[in-house]
């Protein structure tokens, strides 16, 4: 994976004490994004799951990983598989994406929808400068959404449809 680093002891990437990775490689550009040095691809570190999982485990206290960018979805098939790991390591994971979540299941691109899967919360769509908010818990603009992402995946309508379950979880939302 192309990770542009990796942060022990967050208290912003979601509640409680994490470990975030950011990833590197972004296409969405935001303006007013606050990790801007990560929109280029292929121009950090080269790290397997392995590495990353091993600087996870360095702080025992941490529960949550949080994974970020760039957006982790340009690195999907890759980032799928830390995913697993961290699941059956019993972490839950957030991933932070400047997808819809409409977006990410129009292609029905499997690594994408199995990254999805073994995604506790999503944090979804571009950040909006004209919808910058300090109000909302874990999000930069009032259009993006906290998603139960797995047990989104679980779910299907009559169309065969995965419509997003919105986070109720008052230590996501406050």
């Amino acid at each position: 994976m192309n990770i542009a680093g990796i942060i022990g002891d967050s208290i912003v990437d979601g509640p409680g004490l994490r470990t975030t990775v950011f990833f590197q490689g972004c296409a969405h550009k935001c303006e007013g994004c606050h990790n801007p040095e990560t929109h280029s691809f292929g121009t950090a570190n080269e790290m397997s799951v392995e590495r990353i999982i091993e600087k996870i485990k360095k702080n025992p206290l941490c529960r949550g990983v949080t994974l970020s960018g760039g957006d982790p979805v340009f690195q999907a098939k890759e980032a799928k598989e830390l995913c697993k790991v961290l699941k059956k390591q019993g972490y839950e994971v957030a991933l932070y994406t400047g997808f819809t979540w409409e977006e990410l299941l129009v292609e029905k691109n499997a690594d994408r929808l199995e990254l999805l899967r073994n995604v506790d919360i999503l944090i979804d769509g571009r950040f909006e400068i004209a919808k910058r908010t300090l109000e909302l818990k874990f999000r930069g603009s009032s259009n993006q959404r906290i998603i139960e992402s797995k047990k989104s995946m679980a779910q299907f309508d009559e169309n065969g449809t995965i419509r997003p379950i919105l986070c109720t979880q008052k230590r996501w939302i406050g």
